[in-house]
C-alpha cells in the first residue's frame, strides 16, 4: 500500500507543478488562427464611415443594361466585371433595393462588379422577365445622409432605349429648382 500512495504523491505533485522534468521555455503558445486572406487597400466599410472617406461608385454600372435574372456571365463586357465596385475597395457592402429587398456582396479582395450583381442575381434568378416590373440595372447610388454602408440599387423597365445616365441628384443640394 505505501508503494501506491508515494506514486500518487508524485502524480499530484506533478499535477500542481512541481514535475521532475525540465520546464519548457518556449514562451506563450500562439494559436492556430489564419491570417486574414484580404488584400492590402481593402477596407472595411465601417472603418471608412468611421474615418469619414467618401465612396465613389464605378460609373461602368449605368451602362450595364443588365437584366436582373440573367447571369452576369452573360455580358458582352467582360472586363466591367473585373472592376472595382467602389473606390476605395470594400470586402463587403449591402445593395438596398427600393422595395425594401437587401442583398450583401462579399469579397475580401474587393468588391467587384461581378460580386455585387452575382448577390442581386442570386435573389431574381428563378423569375421570369414578366415577374419583374423593372428587370434592368440601371445602376447604384450611394446615399452617406440614408446609410454609409450601403448602396441603394436603381432599376429601369428596358435596356438601351433608356436614358443612361440616369441617376438621381442629391436632395437639397442647392436649394434650387432648375
Amino acid at each position: 500500500m505505501s508503494a501506491e500512495t508515494s506514486d500518487l504523491t508524485k502524480v499530484d505533485s506533478a499535477v500542481s507543478g512541481l514535475s521532475s522534468s525540465p520546464p519548457d521555455d518556449k514562451g506563450p503558445v500562439k494559436g492556430h488562427r489564419r491570417a486574414s486572406s484580404s488584400a492590402a487597400g481593402v477596407y472595411n466599410i465601417n472603418d471608412l464611415e468611421k474615418e469619414g472617406k467618401e465612396l465613389e461608385i464605378a460609373k461602368e454600372t449605368q451602362k450595364l443594361n443588365w437584366r436582373l435574372n440573367k447571369s452576369p456571365a452573360t455580358l458582352d463586357e467582360k472586363e466591367v466585371l473585373k472592376k472595382f465596385l467602389t473606390t476605395p475597395p470594400v470586402k463587403k457592402i449591402d445593395l438596398h433595393f427600393p422595395l425594401g429587398l437587401e442583398v450583401t456582396a462579399r469579397n475580401l479582395k474587393g468588391v467587384t462588379i461581378k460580386d455585387a450583381l452575382d448577390a442581386i442575381h442570386k435573389q431574381f434568378k428563378k423569375k421570369e422577365d414578366d415577374e419583374l416590373d423593372l428587370p434592368v440595372l440601371a445602376g447604384f447610388e450611394w446615399d452617406k445622409e440614408e446609410s454609409w454602408t450601403r448602396l441603394i440599387v436603381h432599376q429601369k423597365k428596358e435596356g438601351q432605349a433608356s436614358n443612361v445616365g440616369k441617376k438621381k441628384g442629391k436632395k437639397g443640394k442647392d436649394g434650387e429648382d432648375e
